[in-house]
């Protein structure tokens, strides 16, 4: 197993929940890149390395703090976006 940073799965799947409650938001592909790599670079990454490390990782993120952690990465990612889109 190659060495990934789990956030960038757990960024992917609530990325587009938080942004079916906005629909108001920009949804092109830019303003998603941007958006995903701002929410991740203010969260804590989760390496992992092996199977375990991977299971492990998906117990921990079970916790409600860690998934509000996320959302509220992925909402002022959202915010700073669509205020300064890059986008045509």
């Amino acid at each position: 197993m190659k060495v990934k940073n789990y956030m960038e799965d757990v960024v992917d799947y609530l990325l587009p929940q938080v942004l079916k409650g906005l629909p108001e938001i920009c949804n092109c592909q830019q303003c998603i890149s941007d958006i995903k790599a701002l929410a991740l670079n203010s969260l804590k990454p989760k390496y992992v390395a092996t199977p375990e490390g991977e299971v492990y990782t998906k117990v921990n993120e079970l916790s409600i703090q860690f998934e509000a952690d996320v959302v509220s990465a992925i909402t002022a990612a959202i915010k700073k976006v669509n205020a300064s889109p890059r986008h045509q």
